[in-house]
C-alpha cells in the first residue's frame, strides 16, 4: 500500500525470501507465499499452497482479517503476520488473547473467540482504555492498572501499555508480552518523568502514562478541528497558519479514490495511497518537497507527538492526526463522509492503531 510508485510498477516474480521479508498482496508469488498459504490452512482458513497469491488466497486473508478484527484489506502486513503467528502458537488471536482476569491469556489454553463486530468497533485496539478513565486494582488483566506489569508477563493490558508508549514516542511493538524492549521503554518514560526506573509498570506509574497519552490525544489543549458535513474539515479557532494549511490541503482530496502508489509519482493525482494522501497533506503547507512512503516518515521530522500535528507510520501503513482529527485511508474511526475507499477524515483519531501496526510516532518540528 505504501511504496512508492515505481515500485508498484515491478513485476511480481517468484522469490525465495521468508515470510514477513516483504508485505503480500493479491498477484505475488514466491516461497512465501507458499508459507503464508501453509500457515493459514493451519489457522483453519483452508489455502492450497500454491505459491501464487489469487483470489482465493485474498479471500482467506480477509476472512482472516474480519475474525481477528484486523482492518480488512486483503494485505498481508507485519501486524497481520503477528496476529497470525499468534493464532498458530496459542489457538486463539492476540487480540482475543488476554480478555478476561488473571493475565494468562496468553499461555496455552485456547480461549473462547469473541463475538464479531465491525472493524470500527475496536473494543480491543491497544487504546481502548480511555486514558483517564477509572482503573480499579484486582489483579485483572482487562485494563491497565489493574495490576503491576513487569517483564515476562502477557495480556490485554500489557498491549496497553505498549500502545500508550508508542502513542507518547517510544515505539514499542504491540504484542502483548511484556519483554526487554517493553521494559527499555518503560526505563526510558520512567526516566523522563522524574520516577524511580526500574522498568517496572504500577499503579502510579501507569497513572502519569495515561495523563500523559491524554495530553498526546488532547495536542496539548490546542483545540480540535471541526468535521464539517461534506467531509472537509475546519482548523479550531487560534490554530497556526501552518497547521490551516494541511488541513486545507488535505481537504482537496477528500473525494479521491485510495489507490496504491497513488501520489507518489506526480503531487496531483487520480488517487492516493496512505501515504501519499499524508505526504500530499504536508506540501501543501511546505512541510515536504517530495512524498514520501511510510517507511521514509518513520523517520520525518522530530520524535514523539506534536502539539498539532502528528503522524503514525510504519512499514505497512501511516496516517496522520492534525489538531486532533485523523486523516486516513484505513475505515477506522467514522465518519466516511464523503463515502469512498481513500483519504478521510475521521472522528476517532487514532482508532486505526486496531490494526496492530509497530507505529512510529513522529511530528513536524516546532509543531
Amino acid at each position: 500500500m505504501l511504496l512508492a510508485a515505481a515500485a508498484q510498477a515491478a513485476p511480481a516474480v517468484a522469490s525465495p525470501q521468508r515470510l514477513g521479508s516483504r508485505v503480500l498482496r493479491e498477484g505475488m508469488k514466491g516461497s512465501d507465499v507458499r508459507t503464508l498459504q501453509g500457515d493459514l490452512t493451519q489457522a483453519g482458513f483452508k489455502t492450497p499452497a500454491v505459491g501464487q497469491f489469487g483470489p482465493l488466497t485474498e479471500h482467506n486473508v480477509k476472512s482472516f482479517q474480519r475474525k481477528y478484527h484486523l482492518r480488512t484489506n486483503g494485505v498481508v502486513s507485519s501486524g497481520f503476520l503477528r496476529e497470525l503467528r499468534l493464532v498458530l502458537a496459542t489457538g486463539v488471536g492476540a487480540t482475543n488473547a488476554a480478555s478476561g482476569s488473571g493475565g494468562a491469556g496468553m499461555g496455552g489454553g485456547a480461549l473462547a473467540p469473541k463475538k464479531s463486530k465491525t472493524p470500527a468497533s475496536h473494543s480491543d485496539a491497544t487504546v481502548t482504555d480511555s486514558p483517564l478513565a477509572p482503573v480499579t486494582q484486582d489483579g485483572g488483566s482487562q485494563h491497565l492498572g489493574e495490576r503491576t506489569l513487569k517483564q515476562g508477563m502477557h495480556g490485554h493490558d500489557v498491549r496497553v501499555l505498549q500502545g500508550y508508549l508508542t502513542l507518547v514516542g517510544y515505539a514499542t511493538d504491540v504484542d502483548g508480552t511484556f519483554g526487554s524492549t517493553t521494559e527499555a521503554n518503560v526505563l526510558k518514560f520512567q526516566t523522563a518523568h522524574a520516577m524511580t526506573a526500574d522498568g517496572i509498570v504500577t499503579y502510579a506509574v501507569q497513572l502519569v502514562l495515561r495523563q500523559t497519552v491524554a495530553a498526546a490525544l488532547d495536542g496539548g489543549a490546542v483545540g480540535t478541528a471541526t468535521i464539517n458535513s461534506d467531509g472537509t474539515a475546519t482548523a479550531p479557532s487560534g490554530a497556526p497558519a501552518i497547521v490551516q494549511e494541511v488541513i486545507a490541503s488535505a481537504n482537496q482530496i477528500i473525494d479521491k479514490p485510495y489507490i496504491y502508489g497513488g501520489g507518489h509519482g506526480r503531487w496531483n493525482d487520480s488517487g492516493y495511497d496512505c501515504s501519499g494522501a499524508v505526504s500530499f497533506a504536508l506540501h501543501g503547507a511546505n512541510l515536504l518537497s517530495a512524498p514520501e512512503d511510510s517507511t521514509g516518515l518513520e523517520s520525518y521530522g522530530s520524535a514523539g507527538p506534536g502539539k498539532w500535528i502528528t503522524i503514525y507510520a510504519d512499514s505497512a501503513h501511516t496516517f496522520i492526526v492534525v489538531a486532533g482529527r485523523a486523516f486516513d485511508t484505513a475505515d477506522y474511526g467514522g465518519p466516511d463522509i464523503p463515502s469512498g475507499t481513500g483519504p478521510r477524515w475521521r472522528t476517532d483519531p487514532l482508532g486505526n492503531l486496531a490494526d496492530g501496526g509497530n507505529y512510529v510516532v513522529r511530528h513536524p518540528s516546532g509543531l
